[in-house]
């Protein structure tokens, strides 16, 4: 008896995970647009939290990872592709025309994904240590 069996269960439930999946994915790919968009739009387009642009860059990149790792829990694969991705849109902002390259902000992106890329494997490691107890 695999569960399918049992009162209640219906084979529509995989389609409600399938849709919190592609609406997951839906968020990723918006917030991932909207980085780009206020990465290479004009500076007056930009909207700003009030908090100071580093701290900025680490929470939105942070934020990221997490969403990303809660559709696709490979963590470090995540950070792999997210590093690199704000690395590029950082250097990409050189070719603005009102924007420049700039070491600190890469480096507090790639914390922020670094940060919860390792707080999320750590999760998963005590929670499969915690199902085997």
């Amino acid at each position: 008896m695999d569960g399918r069996d049992k009162p209640g269960h219906d084979a529509a439930e995989g389609v409600v995970l399938t849709k919190r999946k592609s609406l997951a994915l839906l968020a990723v790919a918006l917030i991932i647009a909207a980085i780009v968009f206020a990465s290479l739009a004009p500076v007056g387009w930009q909207m700003r939290f009030g908090l100071h642009w580093l701290v900025e860059h680490f929470l939105v990149f942070f934020a990221l990872t997490m969403l990303v790792c809660l559709v696709w829990p490979k963590p470090m694969i995540v950070a792999g592709v997210l590093v690199p991705f704000a690395v590029l849109l950082e250097a990409a902002q050189a070719l603005t025309p009102d924007r420049t390259a700039d070491l600190a902000t890469t480096l507090s992106a790639a914390a922020g994904v670094s940060l919860a890329a390792l707080l999320f494997d750590l999760a998963l490691s005590l929670r499969k240590k915690w199902r085997k107890a």
